[in-house]
């Protein structure tokens, strides 16, 4: 085997036909349940690249929002999701389909690996750097996995506000609430070109510093 086959072989497999249906069904549910639930309001397509590997660092203030940003990228999104989601029934057979799992206790090697080489494959990844909801809804600190991940992998990032996912689906939440939904996207940011000392915490500091500009020129006034 060749050194170019050794590589292809490492290269995430692409999406079915049938897996790629699949997605756009749900996304195409998803739009209508939040229509129907008090409306979407996407900012910013125009910044996400239409192809190649990117980066969607977003907040992250309900368990809605998952789903939310596949209803509101002009891509499909690839997710790294909590190691406990992928055990639970039904559930779990979504997940494995996009998203792969991560441990929020610590990043592993294999994690960081399994990212990097996705972005470097072109696919969008979308990540939350505050690694864990928002209780508050306030901007928590960044982890330096993303920064890790940004850095490796050399792509842009795009920082995202969500706001109205909380009201929606507040903390301990059975049921949606009505409650319109806004989704920023920001311009693309290099935050890899950053040089020096604890570069990974450098970078995630910078992105959550362009998720909080964006929070404060829009906070809850984009409607």
């Amino acid at each position: 085997m060749t050194l170019a086959d050794k590589l292809k072989d490492n290269l995430p497999k692409k999406p079915s036909l049938a897996g790629n249906l699949f997605y756009h069904f749900y996304v195409l549910i998803i739009k209508l349940i939040l229509r129907i639930n008090g409306g979407l309001h996407v900012e910013g397509k125009d910044n996400i690249p239409a192809e190649g590997g990117v980066i969607i660092a977003s907040n992250h203030i309900s368990y809605l929002d998952p789903p939310l940003l596949c209803a509101a990228l002009p891509r499909r999104a690839t997710f790294m999701a909590r190691k406990g989601l992928f055990k639970i029934p039904l559930l779990g057979w979504f997940i494995k389909h996009h998203a792969f799992p991560v441990d929020r206790e610590k990043t592993l090697p294999s994690t960081i690996k399994e990212a990097v080489k996705r972005l470097k494959s072109g696919e969008l990844l979308v990540m939350f750097p505050e690694g864990r909801r928002s209780e508050t809804g306030e901007l928590l600190e960044g982890k330096r996995g993303v920064g890790m991940v940004a850095s490796i992998s050399k792509v842009p990032v795009i920082p995202t506000l969500i706001i109205g996912s909380d009201k929606a689906l507040p903390v301990d939440a059975k049921w949606l609430r009505r409650a319109r939904i806004s989704v920023i996207f920001g311009k693309p940011i290099a935050p890899y070109e950053e040089k020096g000392s604890n570069i990974y915490e450098n970078i995630s500091q910078k992105i959550m510093y362009a998720i909080g500009e964006l929070k404060k020129h829009h906070g809850d006034n984009s409607s």
